[in-house]
């Protein structure tokens, strides 16, 4: 089967609408004309020009910016495809609300809100500050075996990321990191590239949170065999709802919904590493229009990452060789695209500041 857009879901895509070229083309001949040789800022320009257009012209300082980390477990790390167990996924939310992780750290360094979403963590949390409980079930299926999810959970999953998007529109918030907490969701995260790009299990899986040669090669064959289980037609395109409920997660899905519901609010998107980044795949092949509210913060050491920013047309802010996730390099590109925004809005024009251009 596969499975049908929700009605929220299919409301939410119409009313995704593309940034206006013509603010990306002020953007530009506003670049052009500050004091500095044409182009010279390289990807910095591009970045303001991106968020400008977001902003619809109606861009201001400092930008009010917030990281939400998405948190489930994974049915699939009964076959062994993490070097982590999976009680490691609730004791790092009770470490992110206790402030000790590294997103903690970096998002109190850079004054970044940070929130926590329990989507399907297979524990109980005390509520807490910053803990937002969206909990759809303890943790998915095993995707070898059966779906990941069922349609009613998947549903629940988009539309609690959906939900939160517009929390954010209702504080204000102008750009997000989307990260993520769970251990075995590499695995749903290589599935879901495979089927959506259509290159092999092979290219797209790596190591995770630390494999040996061959942990990755029973990684491989887990995610090879998953797929021919749910989807035998291998020439056919896959549907990506359908993807995202056999082989996907909860977090995923909740990430997904959440940048939609984020591109519809005209809410600059900051990805993370892989895991966030296959749930934009699935939201870009649900909503094409929604790629110019997107950026990405970095390029992991995931192989299946650095595909789909290809296959997205992201180049990625930063290069650091991380593979955390957590949100952690959306959040260290937040600066840089601020700072790209304060060079288009504060630095003197050749005509204001008096010097002249060069010769053409």
């Amino acid at each position: 089967m596969n499975a049908s857009l929700p009605h929220f879901a299919a409301d939410v895509i119409a009313q995704i609408n593309a940034p206006e070229e013509k603010y990306r083309e002020a953007a530009q001949r506003r670049l052009d004309s500050l004091t500095k040789p044409l182009g010279s800022l390289g990807v910095l320009e591009a970045l303001a020009a991106q968020m400008y257009a977001i902003t619809g012209g109606n861009l201001s300082l400092p930008l009010r910016r917030a990281a939400y980390v998405f948190a489930a477990d994974h049915g699939v790390t009964e076959e062994a495809v993490s070097a982590y167990p999976r009680e490691v996924t609730a004791q790092m939310v009770h470490n992110f609300l206790q402030g000790g992780a590294a997103i903690n750290v970096l998002s109190k360094a850079h004054r970044v809100e940070l929130t926590v979403v329990d989507v399907g963590v297979d524990a109980v949390f005390a509520s807490a500050p910053g803990l937002v409980e969206a909990k759809v079930r303890r943790g998915s299926r095993n995707l070898l075996r059966e779906p990941a999810m069922n349609h009613e959970e998947l549903c629940a999953a988009l539309e609690a990321g959906v939900k939160l998007a517009q929390s954010a529109q209702a504080k204000q918030q102008q750009m997000i990191a989307v990260g993520e907490m769970g251990i075995g969701n590499t695995t749903a995260a290589s599935a879901i590239t495979a089927l959506l790009t259509g290159l092999p299990v092979a290219e797209v899986t790596g190591r995770g949170a630390g494999l040996d040669d061959a942990g990755r090669n029973a990684k491989i064959d887990v995610i090879g065999r998953a797929i021919e289980r749910h989807f035998p037609s291998s020439g056919m395109k896959a549907d990506p709802l359908e993807v995202l409920r056999c082989v996907g997660g909860l977090e995923i899905a909740a990430m997904t919904g959440f940048i939609l519901g984020a591109a519809r609010a005209r809410i600059a998107i900051m990805l993370d590493g892989f895991i966030s980044t296959s749930a934009a795949a699935v939201a870009y092949a649900m909503a094409p229009q929604m790629k110019d509210y997107l950026f990405a913060g970095h390029c992991s050491q995931e192989p299946g990452h650095q595909h789909l920013l290809r296959q997205l047309g992201l180049r990625p802010i930063l290069s650091l060789d991380m593979r955390l996730g957590e949100g952690t390099g959306a959040v260290l590109a937040m600066p840089v695209l601020e700072s790209s925004l304060r060079l288009f809005s504060e630095m003197a024009t050749f005509s204001s500041a008096g010097v002249s251009t060069a010769a053409r």
